[in-house]
């Protein structure tokens, strides 16, 4: 794990960022398989059946290319998979929660730099020493080369004027707001944790800064899901009586509606909401995700598909996890796909430590941001994280077997 995360920037730099988590999985794998009992959180297989599930979607496929697409979209789910359980199994001596906390916020940290940098040099991008060593046939694909050539930004013209909206360390600007969201819960245990005075005044201004790239990133459903999670957590703390929880949220709040309001940043906010044109292409492309997916509605076609109301647009299935789910794995899929992550937001409603309590507001930020974002990958990783890491607290609380089942 500290390979996986802290090593980031020199993954990115080589090209290898879109390919570590699965390579990372092999090693935890081998480190499972020398368990002689692999514990799971209880629920755990909802998650397995949409894996089979999904692997059965495969018979659908009927384009060569889409092999390629499929096959890496499978090595994410299970790759996830293992990391969720790796983390789960290992004990809190040899992996404490708090060094977790850590990883994650320092790659926080890396993420909000490279956000920064995507604002200040939009336009850098290079050739990856993966992307030299691959054949050219295969880098020819537009799926492949964007797994390879690492670059800062996205520049588009969403607010009638072009606009940078940082993309580094992922392929897209939806995926680094993505994983800033879902890392929100675990820097503010970080905060919250800080041993030193120093390591708490990084954080507290690494989040002042993180405002920059937050609002460049236009990322509505990063606004919507991380405000949202935050007022969840104020009220579940306001009404237990959590007065440091909620003067923690409140503070936050206060930070960025400051820098919002004092810089610059305020006219690109007001022109994101002026400008909505984006929406009808969204809006066209859920409308024929909605008609694919009733084409193939058990098994879907195995990956996103081409748009057909415009060549241009993105392909269907790649406006946000729902719907990637739906058109790839079908309405089953997606069932249990989403029942998997709502049983364990509702599990962990009850959580009686910190770590509970935020990872279970993770998940929250994590289903709103489902229509709108795509979570494969690091997004996805992050999730799994909070989710075995509650589990595990709330197994060393009560060592019982009554929270996990045996995978």
């Amino acid at each position: 794990m500290h390979a996986l995360f802290l090593g980031f920037p020199l993954w990115w730099a080589l090209g290898l960022s879109a390919f570590i988590l699965p390579i990372m999985a092999i090693p935890m794998a081998v480190w499972l398989l020398h368990q002689r009992t692999i514990l799971a959180p209880r629920g755990f297989g909802i998650w397995i059946t949409f894996l089979l599930w999904m692997f059965g979607s495969a018979t659908q496929l009927e384009d060569p290319d889409k092999y390629i697409t499929f096959g890496y979209t499978a090595s994410l789910y299970v790759a996830v998979t293992i990391l969720l359980l790796y983390i789960f199994n290992i004990s809190r001596e040899a992996l404490p929660t708090s060094r977790v906390i850590t990883i994650m916020v320092i790659f926080w940290i890396f993420i909000v730099a490279w956000g920064i940098l995507g604002v200040l040099l939009p336009t850098a991008s290079f050739t990856s020493p993966v992307e030299r060593l691959m054949p050219q046939g295969l880098v020819s694909n537009e799926f492949v080369y964007s797994l390879v050539h690492p670059r800062l930004a996205q520049i588009q013209d969403i607010l009638g004027y072009e606009q940078p909206r940082p993309t580094a360390p992922f392929i897209y600007s939806t995926n680094w707001a993505a994983a800033f969201g879902l890392l929100t819960p675990f820097v503010i245990l970080g905060w919250r944790r800080a041993r030193t005075g120093a390591w708490k005044l990084l954080i507290a201004a690494t989040f002042a800064v993180s405002v920059v790239p937050v609002v460049s990133s236009l990322g509505r459903g990063l606004w919507l899901s991380l405000s949202a999670g935050l007022m969840y957590a104020a009220v579940r703390s306001a009404m237990a009586g959590k007065s440091r929880t909620l003067r923690t949220i409140l503070v936050l709040i206060a930070t960025v509606l400051a820098v919002v309001y004092l810089t610059p940043l305020r006219t690109l906010v007001s022109d994101r909401f002026a400008n909505p044109h984006s929406n009808q292409t969204r809006l066209s492309l859920y409308e024929e995700a909605t008609e694919r997916v009733m084409e193939s509605p058990l098994l879907g076609f195995g990956t996103p598909q081409p748009a057909e109301f415009n060549p241009n647009a993105p392909p269907v299935g790649t406006q946000g996890q729902l719907w990637q789910v739906l058109v790839s794995h079908g309405i089953v899929g997606a069932l249990f796909f989403l029942g998997w992550f709502l049983y364990q937001f509702w599990r962990l409603r009850t959580a009686s430590t910190d770590v509970g309590f935020w990872c279970h507001t993770l998940i929250l930020i994590a289903l709103i941001q489902t229509p709108f974002y795509d979570s494969l990958g690091i997004p996805l990783a992050v999730i799994v994280i909070a989710i075995a890491l509650a589990g595990r607290e709330a197994r060393a609380a009560s060592p019982s077997l009554d929270d996990v089942q045996r995978a």
